[in-house]
């Protein structure tokens, strides 16, 4: 989730400087703090901070006017039973907090175990300490309700610490473990992502992407969220385009809709026995199906004058002694290109046959 702050450049006086600051969490998740002692911070730093049970250590994400905003856009009541930060990490607390990490990767797979043995319909996906080794959060997902309270005795009981469980969705279970997506990049919702819309496979056929599950599914085998970044210009195109509801009729066969170009603003057409796609423009395709309404059949794609229309301007007098013309000037030509060819091999026939004279001898 990561936040460039472009007001860091600014320097606000101490008095009228927003005192809450953002600070994130393992996973990406992020919750909000006060500055009450106005300490000075970089972003990026470790800082010690109130829980609701004990002390917990995160990294600052975002603090100033930004912060302003953020909490406007997500709707967080500032009061005094807002959580505060203590003080920057010293040595002491990062030694404490990294001793808790390393506490998280033996208890998820024990816990796994555990789960197995009580044959419980969940899945467990991430384990995280509170710096403070007094709070274990176990994250799950599952598809129907779990009673985990046999589960939460046996986990208190092995660990020595206050347990608590908490469902998350698929989506929000990808974005904590994270990943590289199809493109190559990190997951959207691992980096910047934080609010997670409905998608329908309506947003694909809009695109005209292949409705493929293995294609079109994300690393939480949901529908992948981007499907939805270009959705609305995919729309807006779509308006100057035809519904082709029935194929279009023609004289060398019926031709149906393969796929569209949209924003080419072309049509492609295929007949029945013909491998072949045909690109066809928009307005000739409005054209061809204003014929079709009106029972008029055009040529081709290509050509939409009607065969009866075409014979008639082929019988015309004028074109029909045009085209006599032209082929009278054709084969006399070639007639005249013959005797040419005929004069030439008779020439070079009697220059052949021709004796060649001796040249004179020279005498002393």
């Amino acid at each position: 989730m990561n936040v460039y702050d472009w007001l860091s450049h600014m320097d606000v006086p101490v008095s009228q400087r927003f005192d809450v600051v953002e600070v994130k969490f393992k996973g990406g998740r992020k919750e909000y703090f006060r500055n009450i002692n106005q300490l000075e911070f970089i972003t990026g730093d470790y800082v010690v901070c109130e829980m609701a049970s004990g002390q917990h250590i995160g990294t600052v994400s975002l603090q100033g006017e930004l912060v302003r905003l953020q909490i406007k856009r997500k709707s967080v009541v500032i009061n005094d039973d807002m959580h505060v930060i203590y003080r920057v990490a010293n040595e002491k607390d990062l030694d404490k907090h990294t001793q808790a990490m390393a506490r998280e990767m033996p208890t998820l797979y024990r816990t796994r175990e555990i789960i197995r043995e009580m044959k419980l319909n969940m899945k467990l996906s991430d384990v995280e300490f509170q710096s403070d080794n007094t709070k274990t959060t176990f994250y799950y997902s599952s598809e129907e309700r779990v009673d985990f309270r046999e589960l939460i005795k046996s986990l208190a009981s092995e660990f020595k610490v206050r347990i608590e469980m908490r469902q998350i969705s698929l989506r929000q279970e990808a974005s904590r473990l994270g990943g590289l997506g199809s493109c190559g990049r990190e997951l959207c919702c691992s980096t910047w992502l934080t609010d997670f819309k409905n998608i329908s496979t309506a947003a694909a056929r809009y695109q005209n992407l292949s409705l493929n599950p293995a294609k079109l599914s994300g690393q939480c085998g949901r529908l992948k969220c981007c499907l939805n970044y270009e959705l609305e210009t995919y729309i807006d195109a779509l308006r100057d385009i035809p519904t082709v509801d029935v194929p279009l009729k023609t004289k060398k066969g019926v031709a149906v809709l393969q796929k569209t170009d949209i924003f080419k603003k072309i049509m492609w057409f295929g007949f029945d026995k013909d491998t072949n796609w045909y690109p066809v423009a928009i307005s000739k395709v409005l054209e061809i199906m204003e014929l079709n309404k009106k029972d008029i059949i055009p040529e081709s794609l290509e050509i939409l004058t009607p065969q009866a229309e075409k014979t008639a301007i082929d019988r015309a007098p004028g074109k029909i002694n045009s085209d006599l013309e032209n082929l009278d000037k054709k084969y006399s030509e070639e007639q005249k290109k013959k005797k040419k060819k005929k004069n030439r091999s008779g020439k070079n026939k009697n220059n052949a046959n021709k004796p060649q004279a001796s040249s004179p001898q020279k005498t002393d």
